[in-house]
């Protein structure tokens, strides 16, 4: 079994949609309403937030949505939302988050930011603070 993660490119985005919709929507359903799943296509596509797939021989699995925050003296890139295909087994996509941190550090980030549910962070093993998990690079 080979898990590969992958930064989705805006222009390859028409190609998988369908296949990485139906992850998205089931992360918003955890969310109080801030967006609907068109809205972060748009923002894709604008590139104003970017679309990480992991992938099991070659099918998607997980998808994970992020954005780049600009506070004033760090950059930090947000997690948005991260959904699996079976609803959990976070734990077996941990070390995707290589590909995610690397992409951070590229963008001179200086750290890892998610909202999330509790039970998420313990999951992943983050420094929970306010229900928002960080995580230093």
């Amino acid at each position: 079994m080979t898990i590969q993660a992958h930064l989705v490119e805006p222009e390859d985005i028409p190609y998988i949609w369908f296949d990485v919709k139906p992850l998205i929507d089931k992360a918003l359903k955890h969310s109080n309403g801030e967006l609907l799943t068109k809205d972060i296509l748009e923002l894709v596509l604008q590139e104003r937030q970017y679309l990480f797939v992991g992938t099991i021989e070659g099918k998607i699995q997980s998808a994970l949505i992020g954005e780049l925050i600009d506070y004033p003296r760090k950059l930090v890139f947000r997690i948005i939302t991260w959904s699996t295909s079976s609803g959990y087994d976070y734990e077996k996509w941990m070390p995707l988050f290589n590909t995610i941190e690397d992409f951070a550090r590229n963008k001179q980030c200086d750290f890892l930011e998610a909202w999330t549910r509790k039970g998420l962070a313990r999951k992943i093993k983050w420094d929970n603070e306010h229900s928002i998990i960080t995580k230093q690079l």
